[in-house]
């Protein structure tokens, strides 16, 4: 299940695995948001699909007239692959391919990062799944005589993961309430990565805390976004982690859209979760809380490597920006709790 799946490149072999895949009778199902993926889901690509056996079923449709009953809002948000309940991956990484996708938008390739399971972990990865599933199908395991591939496996390492499903329906504080914990046990060192940085209070009022207690926090977001309201009022609450001592970094080789945060290179938090209000509060999203100091480890090296390739926020940068400029940008941080 991706929130986006978009014709070109590499993903197009995705679409042929998946074909090849359904042939040879193995059951596939790809369940894909209908507004992320709607030009994908009316694509000659789902059509060969839907031909091979593949089910592919749209994700919280949207209409007009079913819009005057449910909220449209509410997106699927999630990016979970399952494969005989053996093998899953989960991240920030849509099915596109960066070298085709919104190319014209400005903001260079689409940066992203996968992390491949396996063990106890693919299981509730596979329930998350068959749950969407069936509020999209009204199809359940009874109906379907399929087990979604959620199904028990052994310990394949040392690693403890949690995965933890949050939505409007599931969990509604529940990752939110994880974030906030992982803020304020930092000891030494906080580094966060998202392309989408419009935190709520208690998410400003962490991150500012956990910089004037000692910790050395690294927020690093992309240089250009593309939404220039989301740029706005992001801009707002940037300027309020510099001055409190927070390393504001801009990546500059693209849209960073990696999702994550180590503590104390010991825990890491990762998956699709951008830290906004829609991600906190409205979309169905999917983390995975890894306490391991092997992964954490490899998550803080990839973090590194953004860095290379970023500038920082000062203080200078902040002072220096026109009146009428900070005018708009606190303007749109008004408005924040609903982008």
């Amino acid at each position: 299940e991706f929130y986006i799946w978009a014709e070109g490149g590499r993903a197009d072999e995705v679409v042929a695995a998946v074909e090849r895949a359904a042939q040879r009778g193995v059951v596939c199902r790809v369940l894909l948001d209908a507004v992320g993926s709607k030009r994908f889901l009316a694509s000659a690509q789902t059509d060969r699909l839907r031909s091979s056996g593949v089910a592919v079923q749209e994700a919280l449709p949207v209409n007009l007239l079913r819009m005057l009953f449910v909220r449209f809002d509410l997106r699927l948000h999630r990016k979970i692959a399952v494969i005989d309940g053996r093998v899953a991956y989960t991240g920030s990484f849509n099915l596109v391919d960066p070298r085709f996708f919104k190319r014209n938008a400005g903001v260079g390739r689409w940066v992203d990062a996968l992390v491949r399971l396996e063990g106890p972990a693919v299981e509730p990865l596979g329930i998350t799944f068959l749950e969407d599933w069936e509020l999209d199908t009204d199809e359940g395991y009874a109906e379907s005589g399929s087990p979604g591939d959620a199904r028990p496996q052994p310990a394949r390492g040392a690693s403890t993961v949690q995965v933890i499903p949050s939505g409007p329906i599931v969990l509604r504080e529940g990752i939110r309430q994880v974030l906030l914990t992982a803020i304020y046990a930092a000891e030494r060192e906080l580094v966060l990565t998202t392309p989408y940085f419009v935190p709520d209070e208690p998410l400003l009022a962490a991150l500012t805390s956990a910089a004037y207690r000692g910790v050395e926090v690294t927020l690093i977001v992309p240089e250009r976004v593309d939404s220039r309201l989301v740029r706005m009022a992001s801009r707002s609450s940037l300027h309020d982690l510099v001055r409190a001592g927070v390393r504001v970094e801009r990546f500059r080789e693209g849209l960073l859209h990696t999702k994550s945060v180590s503590v104390d290179g010991q825990i890491g938090l990762f998956g699709s979760l951008n830290l906004d209000p829609r991600s906190l509060y409205l979309n169905f999203e999917i983390t995975l809380a890894v306490f391991d100091e092997a992964f954490a480890g490899k998550l803080r090296k990839l973090q590194a490597a953004y860095l290379e390739n970023c500038e920082p926020l000062t203080q200078a940068d902040c002072e220096g920006r026109p009146f009428g400029a900070r005018l708009a940008d606190n303007a749109a941080r008004l408005v924040s709790p609903l982008l």
